[in-house]
């Protein structure tokens, strides 16, 4: 594909920018990168970079930008080798306003810059904290469990049927934390995207299927 479409979402922990991902991979037959997924995958390598990765995942820090880029420049290799490539959906990068002048840079490079949509699922704080503190993971196969429409209902994993469990961390206290790094670390790399032009934003506080009809609206789909 000359143009492949490149999606990149931006939204505070519990925005539901993981399911707009999975929706909007099915109905482009997108491929995925997520910063969560690369880091995971490096930590299990028994080497330096591999080992110092998992104590500060443990500990909550944020990498290093010259660890994280490397892993996406890695991932974004892979891609270009694909055959019938159609486009990416970016979850979780950029993080830092580097990260966001850095990734227009690579895909210059990867000549992928002329179909990129910056995609902001904006929901409030107090429907962050909701989303964080009410939210559930499987304890089978670790698959988080949204606080939004029928996800709310949900009495076993949707994809496994595995038990539902709160996670230990999301309390009130982890999910300012959160929203004060988005602001702080995440806002600049916005506020970037927006004065160039390229900021879409999305009411994420409507029903799942409504926030994608919006995304794709913009999207002229």
């Amino acid at each position: 594909m000359k143009n492949p479409l490149i999606i990149i979402l931006i939204g505070k922990s519990g925005s539901g920018k993981g399911t707009q991902a999975d929706l909007l991979m099915e109905k482009f037959s997108l491929d995925y990168i997520g910063a969560g997924n690369m880091i995971r995958a490096r930590m299990k390598k028994e080497d330096f970079t591999g080992r110092k990765i998992k104590s500060l995942y443990k500990k909550g820090i944020l990498y290093p930008v010259s660890v994280v880029f490397d892993l996406w420049l890695d991932n974004i290799e892979k891609f270009k080798k694909k055959k019938n490539f159609r486009g990416l959906v970016i979850d979780g990068n950029p993080r830092r306003l580097i990260e966001a002048q850095l990734m227009d840079s690579a895909l210059g490079w990867y000549e992928w810059d002329k179909n990129v949509k910056v995609i902001l699922v904006d929901i409030s704080d107090k429907e962050a904290i909701l989303r964080l503190t009410k939210r559930r993971i499987c304890k089978n196969c670790k698959e988080l469990i949204p606080y939004v429409g029928e996800f709310k209902k949900l009495k076993k994993c949707h994809k496994c049927g595995g038990q539902l469990i709160k996670r230990a961390d999301d309390t009130i206290k982890s999910a300012k934390n959160r929203i004060n790094w988005f602001k702080k670390d995440v806002g600049p790399a916005i506020n970037y995207y927006e004065k160039t032009g390229r900021l879409i934003k999305i009411n994420g506080e409507q029903p799942i299927n409504d926030v994608f009809k919006d995304i794709l609206k913009e999207l002229k789909a």
